[in-house]
């Protein structure tokens, strides 16, 4: 590579450790050392930044989202009304029995996060976990009041006094605030948000809503203000589980040792020995970046959330060198490996960024370079046929599902009883299941039963095969039934008929596949 005027003494040189390196973890448990990430810069740092404001704004804002479901139901447009047992999700209602549709969606979470995993790795914990999400937010709490890495370090060492407990207050204060409101935002899922908010800072909400604020605010504030980074490496099992959603095709965070090894922090003086030296001038710049508190450039690890940010701080370092971005990277281990390979004559050498060149100082044909076509996989495209299998079997069921079911449940004891005619009478307790919030008029009617005429308890209307039943928005109604056969009708002492439950203005009807008894 050509010199440039750019000298590696303009590269910032950091005195860091990585505190959760492997070959500093301590066999058995010992205090934690903080970690004090400093701001980075970049593409990577970009999109984070768009992801917490996109997620935490999704968070708090989605409550206080109205939709118009008529006068018969609640306008919240995401709720989850546990006494009337129902799930509104904008046009969406989900009652008990259609569990299976959030069953599905989980299903559809789980295959997401095989699919993005076995693309790009750990991107989940990286940019969306909740934990990422609020240490991201509070790390910026925490940088507006005592500064960046290198003044929070010095305070952090420094003696107690008035500035000192100011900040530590205004920090702590301000970290319990935002725990509160994640405590008092997640309540407002499972009630009016107005009505509840008002309830809340009046004393008149209920007990639960007050202890699930608190325990929220206690979670909140622990695991995002205080444990951080030890959330993901003890307590979260996903960690252990990635390994088996990886692949040699894989996408993740890497440094590239072919090209940065050996380093040194005196690259020109090496050279003018006739040393070998790669591009990474161990300027320590990814590991105080970094958040877990690790050494990218010591290789995969367990605390590795592939956030990228180490790829930010590097790539800035490389821009200062005049060198090319990409030491450390999004690569795949087949190509780690091939560069590798040609980088130490198929391993039976040490490593030499010299063979990956060409003699102008740029990369040799042979070196694999980052190609997004990697992500289209059989096993991505696997993950994502089944992923989209589920969903659109979801779709069809929400379009397909009546809003209008009949259950019936025969009496059993006695299981018919003879009338002083001779006619045959069977009791029954059919339920009615109006499933939108609009009252509905129900037409009830027998169907195969020859010469049965029925009555109902509860309606003021002569004994006869169809009955008009009111029943109100988003309701159930139960009602007592006597189906009445003649004896000369009667054929065996078990006959199938139908209950039929009709909506005849909108054409919805449900049957229900029932048996009357009579004597042998």
């Amino acid at each position: 590579m050509s010199e440039t005027t750019t000298r590696p003494a303009d590269v910032e040189q950091f005195d860091a450790e990585a505190v959760n390196a492997a070959w500093a973890r301590k066999p058995l448990y010992e205090a934690r050392k903080k970690i004090f990430p400093k701001r980075a810069q970049g593409r990577f740092r970009n999109f984070k930044w768009i992801v917490m404001i996109v997620t935490l704004g999704i968070y708090y804002i989605t409550p206080w989202l109205r939709w118009d479901r008529g006068p018969y139901a609640p306008d919240q447009a995401v709720l989850v009304d546990i006494a009337n047992r129902r799930f509104y999700f904008f046009f969406i209602e989900i009652w008990p029995q259609e569990f299976f549709f959030v069953a599905g969606l989980l299903v559809m979470a789980g295959f997401g996060l095989f699919l993005v995993t076995s693309a790009v790795g750990r991107a989940w914990c990286g940019y969306t976990c909740p934990q990422t999400v609020w240490v991201d937010l509070f790390l910026v709490v925490e940088r507006a009041i005592e500064g960046d890495r290198n003044q929070r370090i010095k305070l952090e060492n420094a003696g107690w006094s008035v500035a000192k407990l100011f900040k530590r207050v205004s920090k702590h204060a301000i970290w319990l605030l935002i725990a509160v409101a994640t405590g008092g935002a997640w309540i407002f899922y499972f009630a009016d948000a107005p009505t509840l908010l008002w309830q809340v800072l009046t004393g008149a909400a209920a007990p639960v809503a007050y202890i699930t604020i608190a325990v929220l605010t206690v979670t909140t504030y622990s695991l995002g203000g205080l444990m951080r980074e030890q959330v993901c490496t003890y307590m979260c099992p996903w960690p252990r589980i990635q390994a088996a959603m990886l692949d040699e095709k894989s996408l993740v965070v890497t440094y590239n040792d072919w090209r940065g090894e050996p380093r040194s922090r005196h690259a020109k003086k090496a050279k003018a020995e006739g040393k070998v030296v790669g591009d990474c001038v161990d300027c320590n710049a990814c590991v105080v970046v970094c958040p877990m508190g690790i050494d990218i450039r010591d290789g995969q690890q367990l605390e590795c959330i592939t956030c990228a940010l180490c790829i930010d701080a590097c790539d800035n370092v490389m821009d200062k060198l005049g060198r090319e971005r990409g030491l450390i990277s999004y690569a795949t281990l087949s190509d780690y490996e091939n560069n590798m390979a040609i980088a130490t004559n198929g391993g039976t050498t040490d490593i030499d960024p010299g063979q990956v060149r060409n003699a102008d100082g740029s990369f040799s044909d042979r070196v694999t370079h980052f190609n997004w076509r990697i992500i289209f996989r059989f096993r991505t495209l696997l993950y994502l046929g089944v992923w989209a299998l589920v969903g659109l079997a979801l779709l069809y069921a929400l379009l397909a599902r009546d809003r209008l079911e009949v259950n019936v449940l025969h009496d059993r004891n006695p299981q018919f009883v003879t009338l002083s005619d001779g006619d045959i009478r069977n009791g029954y307790t059919v339920k009615l299941l109006n499933m939108i919030p609009e009252p509905r008029v129900i037409f009830l009617s027998l169907d195969g039963l020859p010469g049965a005429t029925m009555r109902i308890n509860d309606i003021d209307q002569p004994e006869g095969t169809s009955f008009a039943v009111p029943v109100e928005p988003d309701r159930l109604r139960t009602l007592k039934v006597y189906v009445r056969q003649p004896l000369g009708e009667v054929t065996g002492d078990r006959q199938s008929f139908h209950f039929i439950a009709e909506d005849k203005a909108s054409g919805e009807y449900d049957r229900y596949n029932a048996v009357f008894n009579a004597p042998e």
